[in-house]
């Protein structure tokens, strides 16, 4: 199978259950169809258990199943490359941030604000986004549809198919998704402009690490979500489009102990990509020097690029924050 035909998927769960040849129960990063109609997330969730089969075994991304995705894949190349393309594990390493990176994510940011949220939005009257392989997207919603961008393209899922168009600019894309031109859902300022005809300057390269910073980052995020207690009252791992990053907030708020846990490709402040803790609240404790933010702690990509394993170290810095809140 090809990359486009791996792109071209319109139910990844599905394809994930039919890669192992309908053996095991399958849990995917990925949105996934039918539509959810249940409040409040209106979406389906990625690392929960859920309904199992009998007698069959769950794989997951994260350690919510019977057995991992990167447990499965030892020993079988295909398998793993499979997965490592979808951030299921083993897990792929990102490579430094490349030139063009700060003019993709200014497109990429737009697209979310103005095409990809409000078509949500205009449904559900929902705006989170998720990642899906080469970037970002909605979670299926009405008659199964889906708006997403992936890497130079946006695409539109609607009655099993994907129909894909270069992202060429704004108005062109609002076009092809359905969404009204020029207007934002009313649910947050735009930080990005509308433009009619102003070619967007995606750079191909940027974009696939685009993509795959937001795999990690939801790979990462997820995994924290399920480590949660109950009484952390974890939100859904979610891309905001005003913001532009993937964030999950978890933990006390009464007792000072809620935070952002987040991955941010990088903005006005932060010239290169970054993961981030921020607290709720004033509270920082711990004097070891990790909360090194007014907002809280970052970690930025030249810190761990070299790691021997990257999202280990990853998880590792989110998991310091948690704990020094906890403490």
């Amino acid at each position: 199978m090809t990359l486009d035909d791996w792109r071209s998927c319109v139910d990844p769960r599905a394809e994930a259950f039919d890669r192992l040849g309908g053996a095991y129960d399958v849990r995917v990063l990925e949105p996934s169809p039918p539509a959810s109609t249940e409040p409040p997330a209106f979406a389906d969730d990625p690392v929960a258990r859920g309904e199992v089969t009998p007698g069959r075994t769950v794989v997951a991304p994260g350690t919510t199943g019977d057995v991992t995705w990167a447990t499965l894949s030892r020993g079988d190349p295909d398998l793993a490359q499979w997965c490592a393309a979808r951030w299921l594990g083993p897990f792929r390493r990102l490579d430094r941030a490349p030139r063009g990176l700060a003019e993709a994510r200014e497109a990429w940011h737009a697209a979310a604000e103005w095409v990809v949220a409000p078509a949500r939005h205009a449904a559900t009257g929902k705006i989170g986004l998720r990642w899906t392989r080469g970037g970002f997207g909605t979670p299926f919603f009405a008659n199964d549809r889906q708006v997403r961008v992936d890497g130079t393209d946006v695409v539109l899922v609607d009655d099993g198919t994907a129909h894909r168009a270069p992202l060429k600019s704004l108005r062109d894309a609002a076009r092809f998704a359905g969404v009204a031109e020029a207007q934002s859902t009313g649910a947050y300022e735009p930080t990005t402009d509308w433009t009619d005809n102003d070619a967007l300057r995606i750079d191909p390269v940027a974009a696939d690490f685009l993509g795959h910073w937001f795999g990690l980052g939801a790979s990462v995020l997820e995994q924290l979500r399920v480590e949660a207690s109950p009484s952390y009252a974890s939100s859904r791992v979610q891309l905001w489009p005003e913001h532009f990053d993937l964030a999950v907030d978890m933990g006390n708020d009464s007792k000072g102990k809620r935070a952002n846990y987040g991955a941010s490709p990088g903005d006005d402040f932060h010239a290169e990509p970054y993961f981030y803790v921020g607290p709720w609240s004033d509270v920082r404790p711990g004097d070891d020097g990790y909360w090194n933010e007014e907002f809280g702690a970052s970690l930025p990509l030249s810190a761990f690029v070299d790691a021997d394993n990257q999202r280990e170290m990853v998880l590792a810095f989110l998991r310091r924050g948690r704990e020094l809140l906890d403490g």
